[in-house]
């Protein structure tokens, strides 16, 4: 088996800690090639002190501590960031994935570079299986990506893929989707999924709203993000054609058709501002094009890393 780094996030999960770590240890406790690396995502209960004390019993076992809570995605960057091995998993901490399973996405990984852990007989509430439905059928229908469970909280990729992924926002729901636009094969398999039997889900009626506009950012950026150019270049350029023909079509019914300008001063108005309007969009895609070929400096979210 090759080396395995396993992504945990942690947002005040106490109560299902225990639990975890005794099933990671009944998995894994023996394979020296596994870390495992909790990612405290500013939890406010307990949960920082009781991974710790855990974790000094574990030569492979890590604790990231970020200084606030930032949300899963900065979260499981920060876990891309300090992992090492040759693949990358993540799985959620509240017990609802089986840890076990990740042996068997590593065994079916093969060739491919991602595989997503498909929870085939989903056992959460009725609302969230719609909802689940709905976001996967919106991207197979705009990616072109074949999976039915994209946002799988479970799931194993090669080190080089995780490492190309730029995570924030809302962006983990789409890690598969990021993959495939990449380039890379994205596969999946069934896996185990359990009722919940600590705390509350972390996602609200807010997650659908904002896990939207993340699909259509990633969407766009997918297909421009090297070349904004290309997106606003195109628009302007039908902005400036059409505003040049509107501007024709007056000089054509003043000097052939011998209207007066009055007569059509809402159509001179129409073709100039469609005229600017194309100008500022070619203007938007060469700053984009500045911005691109830019670089950025990287925003440090970590406070620690406790081993």
């Amino acid at each position: 088996m090759k080396s395995l780094s396993i992504l945990i996030p942690i947002y005040n999960e106490e109560e299902s800690l225990q639990a975890l770590f005794e099933e990671l240890k009944n998995s894994f406790e023996n394979n020296q090639s596994i870390e495992i690396i909790f990612i405290n995502d500013g939890s406010s209960d307990m949960s920082q002190k009781v991974i710790e004390n855990e974790i000094a019993n574990h030569s492979t076992w890590k604790l990231i501590n970020l200084y606030r809570n930032y949300g899963k995605s900065v979260a499981l960057q920060s876990g891309i960031d300090i992992a090492s091995n040759e693949l990358i998993a993540t799985l959620d901490g509240d017990l609802q994935d089986d840890p076990k399973e990740l042996i068997n996405l590593v065994r079916e990984l093969n060739e491919d570079d991602v595989i997503v852990g498909w929870k085939k007989d989903r056992l959460d509430p009725l609302e969230k299986k719609i909802a689940s439905k709905i976001f996967n059928f919106f991207i197979k229908l705009f990616s072109g990506l074949k999976i039915k469970d994209s946002n799988s909280g479970i799931k194993v990729l090669k080190k080089e893929v995780a490492k190309s992924l730029n995570l924030y926002g809302g962006r983990h729901r789409y890690i598969p989707l990021l993959a495939h636009q990449k380039g890379f094969n994205v596969k999946e398999i069934p896996v185990n999924h359990r009722e919940r039997k600590f705390g509350k889900s972390k996602y609200g009626a807010e997650r659908y709203k904002h896990g939207f506009f993340d699909f259509m950012t990633i969407l766009f950026l997918g297909k421009y993000m090297d070349r904004p150019l290309h997106f606003f270049g195109m628009v302007g350029f039908l902005s400036i054609l059409f505003g040049l023909i509107a501007e024709i079509y007056i000089l054509y019914c003043k000097y052939v058709l011998l209207h007066s300008f009055q007569q059509h001063i809402a159509m001179i108005i129409f073709g100039s501002l469609l005229i600017i309007t194309g100008v500022q969009l070619f203007t938007f895609g060469l700053i984009g094009e500045i911005i691109v070929n830019k670089n950025h400096k990287t925003k440090n979210f970590i406070k620690e890393v406790i081993e």
